[in-house]
């Protein structure tokens, strides 16, 4: 069981960047004058890239290092923007992108580099969607996942359609996180709804679980993330949970999750706003694919093919982050001289998809008597729009500081913050997701339950759900 606390290491001054520094001192300007070029950055040259745009944005960039190495002993690095970019802020969404999860899947590596060095450039020019974001967001970017992977598909020329996919382990990294559907179909099954935050309920690994794997789990369950996405490459689509199929490996079956239309919401923020993505009269990627254009640009993971332990699945059942996956083209490995125009086609969708963030509602659940904040709060939210109450049956929790995010569409909902020892509180909200704007701010204030009302005459304490039964209170 991974311990929800482990900490994520800062960068260590290796040999790389001492020589980077070195070389930076003897020439002030050079980082000032360099200039992104396209080209497939190899490992070293990528973790330049993200020191350069480190040193750019001091103010509003930090690095960091996974728990982890990869297989082969590379670092598996992060770079965050935002105006705190060293910790968490309390009521400022947490959104990441991970690219070159297969290692021979390499577009995904190059735009988020060139991400990286945009969101800084475009920061210092005074861009103003740009400075609100950062100023708003907290914006994790992870080139590869699988550096080794890149090096191996990379030697032997880019051009096989399986060599590098898997780490050096030979293991494929998105069939090899905890299998959490398991868990919540067999849930649905029993008449349980529990469906949120299930790495209790693991019981066993179908494989070892390996470095890079333990990695981004750690990382999952250490920072609030309330969006995210992973970058692939091999058609053009954006999938959306559940991946996995609730009846076996059931061709074209779509697996419905509680929030299915926020994640189509989700899905269509990026399809949308890309160049061809959503372009229904574009060609498949190969004769006998469907053709996504004429879907929007989207589908269903377990509708298009079954995938056992993803990484899309297991970060919405683990916490609290709502993941989406992205298939940004017909070629796995990129040629080199396509890359400019990818990063033009895919600009303005991988901006929006951040933005998503902050779609829903936000605030704060705190204590009634001392005000402190409260922590792992369940909030609970039932879809009442036309008059219809619709339970959503997947919760998300506050986190440290007593701050939740609750990604949501447009609609009216009922929305109920509970926890543990206190009286459940519910709101009636409306939400209007506006463009590029902050989540609509819902607060609650929690009654605690002390003496003698949670005693009978006997002394003894009342169990909580009798409590709130009494109370007649809705719970969900």
């Amino acid at each position: 069981m991974i311990n929800k606390r482990i900490q994520i290491f800062r960068l260590p001054m290796s040999l790389w960047a001492i020589l980077y520094l070195v070389t930076s001192a003897l020439n002030v300007n050079s980082i000032e004058q360099k200039v992104f070029q396209f080209h497939h950055h190899n490992n070293e040259q990528m973790y330049d890239t993200m020191l350069e745009v480190h040193e750019k944005c001091p103010s509003i960039t930090s690095i960091y290092r996974l728990s982890e190495n990869s297989v082969e002993g590379r670092p598996l690095l992060v770079i965050v923007f935002s105006v705190h970019p060293t910790e968490h802020k309390p009521m400022d969404p947490e959104f990441k992108y991970i690219a070159n999860m297969h290692g021979n899947e390499v577009l995904g590596r190059e735009l988020l580099l060139k991400l990286a060095d945009h969101l800084c450039e475009e920061y210092k020019a005074g861009n103003e969607e740009i400075v609100k974001l950062i100023t708003k967001t907290r914006i994790h970017l992870m080139p590869s996942m699988n550096p080794d992977g890149w090096q191996r598909s990379t030697d032997d020329g880019g051009s096989n359609y399986l060599i590098g996919r898997d780490n050096a382990d030979g293991v494929d990294l998105n069939r090899n996180f905890p299998d959490l559907d398991r868990i919540v179909f067999d849930n649905e099954a029993y008449y349980n709804d529990v469906n949120n935050h299930l790495m209790q309920m693991v019981d066993h690994l179908s494989q070892p679980i390996q470095p890079e794997t333990k990695a981004v789990m750690q990382m999952i369950m250490s920072i609030p993330f309330v969006a995210s996405a992973n970058l692939h490459g091999g058609d053009l689509v954006a999938n959306y949970p559940y991946d996995a199929s609730r009846y076996g490996n059931v061709q074209g079956e779509y697996a419905t999750s509680p929030d299915d239309n926020t994640f189509k919401w989700l899905a269509l923020s990026y399809a949308d706003y890309h160049a061809d993505m959503a372009n229904p009269n574009r060609m498949p990627c190969r004769g006998g694919d469907k053709n996504f254009g004429k879907e929007g640009g989207i589908t269903n993971g377990a509708k298009w093919y079954s995938v056992r332990g993803g990484m899309q699945d297991f970060n919405y059942l683990s916490s609290n982050d709502f993941e989406i996956t992205l298939e940004l083209g017909c070629d796995k490995y990129t040629k080199q001289s396509e890359l400019e125009k990818e990063w033009n086609r895919n600009k303005n969708a991988l901006i929006n998809l951040i933005w998503q963030s902050h779609i829903g509602i936000k605030g704060f659940v705190q204590d009634a008597i001392t005000l402190k904040p409260l922590a792992n709060a369940f909030i609970k939210v039932v879809n009442v729009t036309n008059g219809i109450m619709s339970p959503i049956l997947h919760d998300v929790t506050s986190v440290q500081d007593g701050d939740y995010y609750r990604l949501l569409t447009n609609g009216d909902y009922q929305v109920t913050a509970s926890l543990d020892g206190y009286l459940s509180s519910t709101k009636l909200v409306t939400v209007e997701n506006k463009h590029h704007n902050e989540a609509k701010i819902m607060n609650f204030t929690l009654q605690p339950i002390i003496l003698p009302s949670n005693y009978n005459k006997e002394g003894k304490r009342i169990a909580f759900s009798n409590l709130i039964a009494a109370a007649d209170l809705p719970v969900f």
